[in-house]
């Protein structure tokens, strides 16, 4: 997969110092993951919740922060895309709407 929007992710963990490392992780995941579907996600990630419109929410950091992209699933043709869509702590995530962001 293709991670878009990396840069969001570290402009957070610089405020967030303890995500770093979860972040890293999940980062370096996705970028050798072929995801073909949402049963992909949920072979490597079981608690990761799918929403519609291909947005997918990752509990980061021991579910201590929620990070939520939008998936373009890889096909026989082209590679997937994955783009950051927001990166946040609990408070802020519930101060949004996922579907929609």
């Amino acid at each position: 997969m293709k991670l878009l929007s990396r840069r969001r992710l570290r402009v957070f963990w610089e405020d967030y110092l303890d995500a770093m490392e979860p972040l890293r992780t999940w980062a370096a995941v996705v970028e050798a993951a072929t995801w073909r579907s949402t049963a992909d996600v949920k072979a490597i990630y079981a608690t990761a919740s799918i929403l519609k419109a291909g947005r997918v929410v990752f509990n980061i950091g021991g579910n201590k922060y929620r990070l939520v992209v939008a998936i373009k699933y890889a096909t026989d043709k082209r590679k997937g895309l994955v783009f950051v869509r927001f990166i946040g702590t609990h408070l802020e995530y519930d101060g949004i709407d996922a579907n929609e962001i």
